[in-house]
């Protein structure tokens, strides 16, 4: 059963906090995949920033996605308690 991925709120640290449709939220760590073609062009914050939700999953422009099974399979999941903060900064 494939969930939907309903919000994706970038990281500075190049993470997804990644929220699905069955209420459940996750953290995507992304460093991984920035140095293996064709998520290279994710290495840089302008672009990785852009990530947004279509189909179910995670898109950037250019045609760029994360298979929905992967974001979930490579995830953990983020304690109830957690509190986000605004969009974060590019780093330095």
């Amino acid at each position: 059963m494939l969930i939907d991925v309903v919000r994706v709120t970038p990281g500075a640290d190049f993470t997804l906090e990644l929220e699905y449709d069955n209420g459940e939220r996750r953290l995507f760590d992304a460093r991984p995949l920035l140095a293996v073609k064709p998520w290279t062009p994710l290495s840089n914050w302008s672009t990785f920033r852009l990530a947004r939700v279509e189909y179910g999953t995670v898109t950037w422009p250019g045609d760029l996605d994360i298979a929905p099974e992967t974001l979930y399979d490579r995830s953990r999941p983020i304690n109830g308690d957690r509190v986000w903060s605004a969009p974060q900064q590019q780093p330095a």
